[in-house]
């Protein structure tokens, strides 16, 4: 397959540890330009590509054909629809945007250009999360009735960056809220009722830095929980069901392992530490088994994506998909 000729625009955190890697390891795909005001460090990590400070002249080169956005999240909206208009296909880091009419005008765009839109919601390729997945699917639990995820930090003082300014988008909602909801809806589906509330707590606070939210999907109750002032943290999942329960500790390590130079190609890559094993309970294992946890695997995203691209087949996440995320966030919004 011929390489995709790739664009990212932002090379921020999300830039250089979760895009990049990939677009530059992955046989799939060419990683050309890069729209930056961070020319040195660019500079320094990517070699090849041609830097660029602002976003235009990555839109109109007409040898791109994939756009990846992650810029600050007011801007995805402007900056994916002249991307969908100059007949690229876009990846747009999620949240997917602020809106959801920004969204649904998307949506119309690249269904006319006939390109590409995905959400890069990564993490339904969390190794624990492919793991309470597969337990589900195979009917482990029966049929589930309590959901619970939590998304948990320890992060006591405000920083100065714009994921933590009163600006669009902002918050721990639009931030880790939509990794949980996604999950959620890529499990369960549409709920019958969202409530949910998104406070700030931490002293100097300007945005919302804890959030609760109850999914109704009657009789199974989800719960998506995450706070910026926990020190100790209890089970990342726990999910209850009529035939048993699974508990899962400890985060996917894919992330950590891409800020330290880690390659999916490498040993190591995604696998849980035994430990951090979650404990199912049910009629064959009434005292507990350890469940050996899933293989993360986020290349699988992009992977999907260059079929999606060169051969028609389904996308990774689809537009669609993102937009369902962002109005279960503005059903919060209204319920908080």
């Amino acid at each position: 397959m011929k390489p995709i000729k790739a664009g990212l625009i932002g090379y921020g955190l999300s830039g250089q540890v979760f895009h990049a890697p990939f677009l530059q390891s992955m046989p799939e795909f060419e990683l050309t330009t890069v729209s930056t005001s961070k020319q040195e460090k660019a500079e320094q990590d990517l070699g090849h590509a041609h830097i660029t400070p602002t976003p235009d002249a990555l839109i109109q080169n007409n040898d791109i054909e994939l756009i990846i956005i992650t810029a600050p999240n007011e801007y995805h909206f402007p900056l994916a629809k002249a991307a969908l208009e100059a007949g690229k296909h876009v990846v747009i880091e999620k949240p997917f945007v602020v809106h959801s009419e920004e969204g649904k005008e998307l949506l119309q765009i690249a269904e006319a250009n006939n390109r590409v839109l995905s959400p890069f919601h990564n993490r339904r390729w969390d190794n624990d999360f492919l793991t309470v997945k597969k337990l589900i699917e195979g009917n482990a639990l029966g049929d589930v009735t309590s959901y619970e995820a939590h998304f948990d930090r320890y992060r006591p003082h405000v920083r100065d960056r714009w994921r933590e300014k009163d600006v669009p988008g902002a918050g721990i909602l639009y931030d880790l809220g939509a990794h949980l909801i996604d999950q959620a809806l890529h499990l369960f589906g549409s709920p019958k009722q969202v409530q949910g509330m998104a406070r700030a707590q931490r002293e100097g606070a300007q945005v919302d830095d804890y959030f609760h939210v109850l999914l109704d999907y009657n009789p199974l109750q989800v719960i998506l929980h995450s706070s910026s002032l926990v020190r100790a943290t209890g089970p990342k999942f726990q999910v209850h069901g009529t035939k048993g329960s699974f508990i899962k500790y400890g985060t996917d390590p894919q992330e950590n392992q891409l800020k330290e130079g880690m390659l999916p190609n490498q040993f190591g890559w995604g696998v849980d530490s035994e430990e951090n094993y979650g404990i199912l309970t049910n009629d064959e294992h009434p005292d507990g088994i350890r469940v050996p946890t899933e293989k993360g695997s986020y290349e699988s995203y992009y992977e999907q994506l260059a079929a999606a691209i060169r051969s028609g087949n389904q996308v990774p996440v689809s537009g669609q998909e993102g937009l369902n995320v962002i109005q279960v966030i503005e059903n919060i919004l209204h319920s908080s």
